[in-house]
């Protein structure tokens, strides 16, 4: 398979899984390895087409925004409380990204530790949505301070390649009592400072192995992750009304049981 049709398959992989509870990291380090892509190449491209999927929520929730934006101008409570909210979470990451940003990487390159998260994650969400008690809270400026922080804590536990980084923040979200939708629309927007923050350390890090190629390829990428994500949120939003997350969560256990038995065999 030639370099743009990999770049159009991880795309695809990196849109679809971005937003789901299933691990996007995972997937794509999984597909690396179990279609015979060489890892180490594909890394920094994993990441840095992630802002394409972030792009898509700020197209999805531009009204969001900007009557947050508007709301800040004015010193509304709702909208201070939003971005107040947003900030706690993400700091936790900040603080342990720098502090292992090595040993995350090091991680990045076990196809193993992902099927073993993906299984362990979705007993966990099988588990949460069965005695998670929540209610509704009007939205992420109804989520309290504390909530917030502890929410970032949890994410956290998705630095692990395979554990999902909003399965991880909605999880801790429902746990914490906060309904399903506002648990994942917390989710949606803690990606942006998040996923833009890990994307824009590992441009820097690793700047000097990055040539012309690679950027028209992680072009390619960052589009077709866009498309992509635009279409699979709103489908989420849909199914998780309806059905919950126990069908991502038995999802998660099937396609990390067939990885541990392909990467064995």
């Amino acid at each position: 398979m030639n370099d743009v049709l990999t770049a159009i398959l991880l795309g695809i992989v990196e849109g679809v899984t971005e937003f789901l509870p299933v691990s996007s990291t995972g997937h794509l380090v999984l597909a690396t390895e179990l279609l015979g892509y060489d890892p180490k190449r594909w890394a920094v491209f994993n990441i840095a087409i992630q802002p394409g999927a972030i792009l898509a929520i700020v197209a999805l929730y531009w009204r969001t925004f900007l009557a947050v934006a508007t709301g800040l101008a004015k010193r509304e409570p709702q909208s201070v409380a939003f971005v107040r909210n947003l900030l706690l979470a993400f700091v936790p990451a900040v603080a342990l990204g720098l502090a292992f940003n090595d040993e995350i990487e090091a991680l990045l390159e076990s196809a193993v530790t992902v099927a073993w998260a993906l299984i362990a994650g979705g007993i966990a969400i099988l588990v949460i949505e069965r005695l998670a008690k929540t209610h509704t809270v009007g939205g992420i400026s109804g989520v309290s301070s504390g909530q917030s922080l502890k929410i970032g804590l949890v994410q956290c536990i998705a630095m692990i390649p395979g554990v999902s980084r909003s399965g991880a923040t909605i999880m801790g979200a429902m746990a914490l009592g906060i309904d399903r939708r506002t648990a994942a629309e917390f989710s949606f927007f803690l990606a942006l400072p998040t996923l833009t923050g890990a994307t824009v350390l590992q441009l820097v890090k690793h700047r000097d192995a990055i040539t012309g190629g690679d950027v028209q390829l992680i072009a390619i990428g960052f589009v077709v992750s866009f498309v992509v994500a635009l279409a699979v949120v709103k489908a989420f939003l849909a199914v998780v009304t309806k059905h919950g997350f126990a069908p991502f969560a038995w999802y998660r256990i099937v396609a990390g049981a067939l990885a541990l038995g392909f990467l064995y065999s």
